[in-house]
């Protein structure tokens, strides 16, 4: 019997085949846990994370006290992750959802990072 963990693996590494980041369209990951989201902007051709943000860091914990891994949460993550792809000149991203439904935390992030002017 597969876990739900194993599957989402599964439906990530099938996807994941088709998506490649670069330096002008980075792949932009999404990983949430059972309490923080990360997102991180990748450029598979040199294999370096070009930017970085998620629910854990000190700065965002300090301003914002409660629910982590929320759907207002992963708004205010998205909105951040935005801002620091546009600080290095970045407009388009490829968007992996790594796996996981687009729905809920996922699908506010990605509203997000679209509506701050990023296209996929």
């Amino acid at each position: 019997m597969s876990s739900r963990n194993q599957l989402r693996k599964r439906v990530q590494r099938r996807v994941r085949r088709k998506l490649a980041g670069s330096s002008e369209r980075p792949r932009l990951n999404i990983y949430r846990s059972l309490q923080h989201v990360y997102l991180q902007a990748i450029d598979d051709r040199k294999g370096v994370t070009l930017a970085a943000f998620s629910t854990n860091e000190k700065s965002w914990r300090a301003a914002h006290r409660g629910a982590r891994n929320s759907v207002a949460a992963a708004s205010d993550v998205g909105a951040e992750m935005a801002r620091r792809l546009k600080e290095r000149g970045i407009e388009q991203i490829v968007f992996d959802r790594g796996g996981y439904r687009y729905h809920g935390v996922v699908k506010a992030v990605a509203e997000t990072l679209r509506s701050a002017g990023l296209r996929f």
